[in-house]
Parts: structure tokens; C-alpha cells; sequence
């Protein structure tokens, strides 16, 4: 699992498999994105992130999956 955060696009995007490229996209919400290859789901993407995350946890987001829990139930 990879977690990456785009500062001009203000996007969080959790990758939850390697090197799989997204046949389809479901729209959650109107600023959550899930990625899908088939039926597996491949990524989330957060929009408008530093809106529901602190700006610490944005600049830490790709240090390890633990972040992953600590955000789920922020979104």
C-alpha cells in the first residue's frame, strides 16, 4: 500500500495494489473515488483533502499504511 498527497490538486490517493490499472471509477461522494481493475478495488482518491485532514497528517501521508486507519474514520 502506497499513500500519496498532490498539493495543487489537494487529492489524497491510497494505492492498494501495485502496478493494476483501473478499468472503472465509482463515485462515493462527490470528493471520495474508488478505483476499480474489474472487480478488485485498486485505489481511493480524497478530494479536497486538506478540507478533512490536519495538514500534519497530509504531509505525513506517505510514511507507512498505518495512516490509512487513522483517516478512515475521518472520510
Amino acid at each position: 500500500m502506497k499513500i500519496t498527497y498532490d498539493k495543487s490538486a489537494d487529492a489524497m490517493y491510497i494505492y492498494l495494489a501495485d502496478g493494476k490499472k483501473s478499468t472503472h471509477t465509482e463515485e462515493v461522494r462527490e470528493d471520495l473515488l474508488v478505483d476499480y481493475a474489474g472487480k478488485e478495488m485498486i485505489g481511493i482518491e480524497i478530494l479536497d483533502a486538506s478540507n478533512k485532514l490536519s495538514k500534519k497528517s497530509l504531509s505525513n501521508a506517505g510514511d507507512n499504511a498505518v495512516y490509512l486507519h487513522k483517516i478512515s474514520k475521518k472520510i
